[in-house]
């Protein structure tokens, strides 16, 4: 098989020190290499550095050759006639990737019209097909702002995807996606595995077993095992790839469920609908006071359409929301499924939490407290959210809710962007805090499983 890329040696350094050991690996035509790892353990440094797209001032030693030539040998320019047609890269946060001022079709287009250098002809029907494979028919003229994270995550996708690059660098490709669109992701994965060859950077578990590849394990830029994925997964030999098959929620305890609230809201006979299609209708449900509260459904399904009208943002197109107790302005927040698009970029981290005080208070040592419960370490605050990893970015969004202290808090996939250890920790932690600072927990999530362990009851729309 011909080897499309071979890494040797390869170490990443900033001018504070190595952040990635040296690591050797090759992806031959027909494979999948898939790295596997927490939040901030390198993982995503690799693939930048593959396709010559380092943030400044990190640099790399070592040897990275990209379909038979050195890499160190090209020029930026030479680099770039690679991406989409040699190499693609599907990225982490698609917020980021996408445009906010071009349509989903516009953008998937632009790759046909410019990497491809299709016809106009037959622009409109290739848009429609691509469109069609991944289940957004129908969604080419929405906005990126108008999109759930699945759907965005998908876009992406196709733009990562259209031009038929034959080695595809995947960023966690599944992360904010429910059960089905992770396997449709999966199944494309291994799709383009038969014609090329898949780079998969992730902490699912399910999806490094599926490609059946090699599987690299990763923390803090040091790699502690490797080997066949089907030997690593189900025998791991390092302690924390043992802890990281440990947080899948189906190894979780089930936590002892509330019987003794009293009711805080009430949804009645609510419907919602959209350009003519209707979300959900005839929904009713109490929400407890204190209690734990789980909304399920698929990506784009209506969740956080509900969670809006819950806390009074949008109104339901029939139906009611009954308060039954006194919720103050402030008391009642959403923690956003997407931080990127809810958090200012033009300012530090640090910033954001000075802006806070002016509505509550809070002193320094809350915040530490908080910190090291969210383990999130302090130099992040000052650092602009696009100078964080997407995990830090969504533990950061935590911390600002908390500080307000709630009494009722819409968590919105609050998990999605974090590793599995992580993720498990901090949906404990929100649970625990809740209970501690007593204030009701709404959790909305594509894991069943993980809100079926934690939930005092569980609401599938």
């Amino acid at each position: 098989m011909t080897c499309l890329l071979d890494v040797q040696n390869l170490s990443i350094s900033s001018s504070e020190g190595v952040l990635v050991d040296p690591v050797s690996f090759n992806v031959k035509d027909g494979e999948a290499l898939i790295i596997l790892g927490e939040t901030g353990s390198g993982k995503s440094l690799l693939a930048n550095a593959i396709i010559g797209n380092l943030p400044k001032g990190l640099s790399y030693n070592g040897e990275i050759t990209l379909f038979d030539r050195s890499q160190s040998t090209r020029s930026t320019k030479e680099r770039e006639v690679l991406w989409g047609k040699k190499v693609s890269v599907l990225p982490q946060e698609p917020w980021f990737a996408l445009s906010p001022l071009m349509n989903a079709g516009e953008q998937v287009k632009e790759v046909d019209q410019l990497v491809n250098v299709i016809e106009d002809s037959a622009l409109q029907a290739r848009l429609t097909d691509a469109f069609k494979r991944v289940q957004l028919s129908g969604d080419e003229t929405k906005l990126p702002s108008e999109l759930s994270g699945g759907m965005a995550q998908r876009v992406a996708y196709l733009c990562a995807t259209q031009a038929g690059g034959k080695l595809l660098i995947a960023d966690e490709p599944t992360k904010g996606l429910d059960a089905s669109r992770q396997k449709q992701i999966g199944e494309q994965l291994k799709a383009h595995k038969k014609k090329g060859a898949v780079l998969v950077i992730t902490h699912d578990i399910e999806l490094a077993e599926s490609l059946q590849g090699e599987v690299i394990v990763m923390r803090k830029g040091v790699v502690l095992e490797r080997g066949e994925g089907d030997k690593v997964i189900a025998s791991p030999q390092s302690e924390y790839a043992r802890s990281l098959i440990a947080a899948h929620p189906k190894n979780w305890v089930n936590r002892e469920k509330r019987t003794d609230s009293v009711p805080l809201i009430s949804a009645d006979s609510l419907k919602m609908t959209r350009n003519g299609k209707a979300l959900f209708s005839e929904l009713s449900f109490d929400v407890y006071e204190q209690s734990v509260v789980g909304i399920s459904g698929d990506s784009g399904k209506g969740k956080s359409t509900l969670a809006d009208i819950l806390l009074g943002l949008i109104p339901p197109t029939d139906g009611k929301i009954i308060q039954h107790q006194n919720i103050e302005k402030g008391q009642a927040l959403k923690l956003y499924q997407d931080p990127p698009s809810a958090l200012s970029r033009a300012v530090n981290l640090n910033s954001l939490l000075r802006d806070l005080k002016q509505l509550v208070e809070f002193d320094d040592k809350t915040v530490q407290r908080l910190l090291d419960r969210l383990n999130l370490d302090a130099s992040v605050l000052e650092r602009k959210i696009t100078q964080v990893s997407g995990g830090e970015l969504q533990r950061f969004a935590i911390l600002r809710s908390l500080l307000m202290k709630p009494k009722l808090l819409i968590a919105d996939e609050p998990t999605s962007r974090l590793d599995p250890i992580t993720a498990a920790n901090t949906l404990k932690l929100l649970v625990e805090l809740g209970e501690e600072l007593k204030f009701t927990l709404i959790l909305i999530s594509h894991d069943k499983i993980a809100l079926k362990k934690l939930c005092d009851q569980v609401i599938h729309i």
